[in-house]
């Protein structure tokens, strides 16, 4: 079959100036999914949301907005869960939230909107009703920060036939063959030694492709598309940095020192100095992860899919994140609220959540119960975190599976997600997800009332089923819990899609849970 070919024309060379932008980027004749992705300078964020508007988005009406533009923006701003955490913070301060301190006495008050990060990785908002009274319940929804990808070793400098190659790690189970091959980069956190002695962490993200995992050719392996493609993780999984070596020597103390300049490349240590305007030698500690450059954007023939990576599980906390903001903007909004709104962002889900920042840890217990404390100004009777936990309600939200069109004897045969067809409550006998029948019920009755998609998930009896911060915190807290996620496919990809009506959908969803289960789940009573 002939290819069909797009003739355009031919950009001019670009010149070493990096704010110089190619005429064609601007061209009106060109859609706006061709032109040339152009990085952020250090200083800059990546807003796909100042991009033309795809003309989909004038179908959601005054009253429910469309979210897609600033999930793109989150998910370019988001490269690693330090970033995400610290994205979510700044929006929360720019909607009126006080941050607090866990090492600090909390003074809160009816009505008052909070919250607080731990690790830079881990964060907690709610918003508190107005009519809240001790005892009554949280109504919370809760995601994770973290992706699969690659981390840097702690001692990540090695050499390869004359190569510069940065030693990584793998973190949770991703799809690694799909590393392959990209324009990579590095973000993360670092620890710096500042002139007074004292330590700071901040943040870092270095905007231009720096390493790549390249693929060996197949002329020298004839039969990978025959016996498959399978890489040993720990040999042919290490990015190239650079071909020259370093031209000085180490003397014999620096060889036996632990300091980063023996950890790490000279050059790598230089690149980051730059990018964030320090020494070299104030660099005493760094956590970074192989991050891909190419932005997160619509794709498809009607622009109906996002294409990003990091969807698992950054669309969920973007979406729970702005329920939570929107629902609470207004002190009206508050005003008759009986429960206190809560949304929890955890760390390390893919590696299991046991953390301080994860959900193993009693992070959210912790919270609830300081919340309350600072609450009771006065006694208010027996057992007041007990019995507002057994009137609270938690959204654990992490992706799910859609039906893949390729292989659907993936799925089950009544039981097939599809993108653009909303929300999917998860279901699973054997506890791997945490939602019953009484919880599903809840959260399906807020979608009949809003006339919102809802569809249902069970794996099949001859598969392995994932599982979620769910059952996690449902049994360490003891909280009714429904697991639900927004369809997707390639996930544990480097880069994933999900539909963009599933996002507007969810949003709806999580922001009518936050304004109305108090009332809903008044109306039915199971332990009587």
């Amino acid at each position: 079959m002939a290819l069909l070919r797009l003739h355009l024309p031919r950009p001019p060379p670009l010149p070493a100036h990096p704010n110089f932008r190619s005429p064609l980027a601007s061209s009106s004749s060109i859609s706006s999914w061709l032109q040339p992705a152009r990085l952020p300078s250090a200083s800059s964020r990546l807003l796909c949301s100042s991009h033309p508007a795809s003309p989909l988005d004038d179908a959601s009406s005054a009253a429910t907005p469309c979210i897609v533009a600033g999930l793109l923006d989150y998910l370019n701003e988001s490269w690693t869960h330090f970033h995400a955490t610290a994205e979510a913070k700044r929006q929360l301060l720019d909607a009126g939230f006080k941050l607090l301190s866990e090492s600090d006495d909390w003074d809160l008050q009816p009505g008052g909107r909070y919250f607080f990060t731990r690790n830079m990785s881990c964060l907690v908002a709610f918003a508190i009703g107005e009519k809240y009274r001790v005892g009554n319940g949280f109504n919370i929804i809760a995601a994770h920060t973290d992706s699969p990808c690659l981390k840097l070793k702690p001692r990540s400098a090695t050499f390869k036939s004359g190569h510069q190659m940065v030693n990584v790690q793998t973190y949770g189970s991703g799809l690694w063959h799909t590393w392959f091959d990209r324009d990579l980069t590095l973000a993360g956190r670092v620890i710096l030694k500042t002139a007074d002695g004292s330590f700071k962490h901040k943040l870092v993200k270095l905007t231009r492709p720096l390493i790549r995992v390249p693929t060996l050719a197949i002329h020298l392996n004839r039969t990978v598309n025959s016996d498959g493609f399978k890489p040993n993780l720990e040999t042919h999984l290490v990015p190239l940095l650079a071909t020259k070596h370093e031209e000085a020597t180490m003397n014999s103390d620096d060889k036996s020192s632990s300091s980063t300049k023996v950890a790490h490349h000279p050059l790598l240590l230089q690149i980051l100095s730059e990018e964030i305007g320090c020494e070299s030698d104030e660099i005493i500690g760094m956590e970074l992860n192989v991050c891909d450059t190419q932005p997160s954007c619509l794709g498809g023939g009607n622009n109906e899919f996002i294409y990003s990576g990091r969807l698992d599980n950054l669309a969920s906390c973007y979406c729970a994140l702005r329920s939570l903001v929107d629902s609470s903007k207004a002190a009206e909004q508050l005003s008759n609220e009986k429960a206190i709104r809560m949304v929890a962002m955890f760390d390390n889900e893919e590696v299991g959540s046991d953390s301080m920042q994860g959900a193993g840890a009693p992070t959210m217990f912790q919270a609830m119960r300081r919340i309350i404390d600072s609450l009771m100004h006065q006694s208010m009777g027996e057992g007041a975190l007990e019995r507002a936990i057994h009137s609270s309600f938690l959204v654990s939200a992490d992706m799910a599976h859609a039906l893949h069109p390729n292989y659907p004897d993936k799925h089950e045969e009544c039981h097939r997600p599809e993108l653009q067809k909303g929300l999917v409550i998860k279901h699973n006998a054997n506890q791997r997800y945490a939602t019953s029948a009484v919880t599903a019920f809840l959260f399906k009755e807020i979608a009949r009332i809003h006339n919102l998609p809802v569809q249902e998930f069970v794996v099949r009896n001859d598969m392995g089923c994932g599982s979620t911060i769910g059952p996690i915190l449902a049994s360490g807290v003891g909280i009714r819990t429904v697991d639900c996620g927004i369809p997707q496919l390639s996930m544990h990809s480097i880069r994933e899609m999900c539909g963009k009506e599933d996002v507007d959908t969810t949003y709806r969803h999580f922001k009518a849970f936050f304004e109305m289960f108090s009332d809903i789940d008044r109306k039915l009573n199971v332990d009587f």
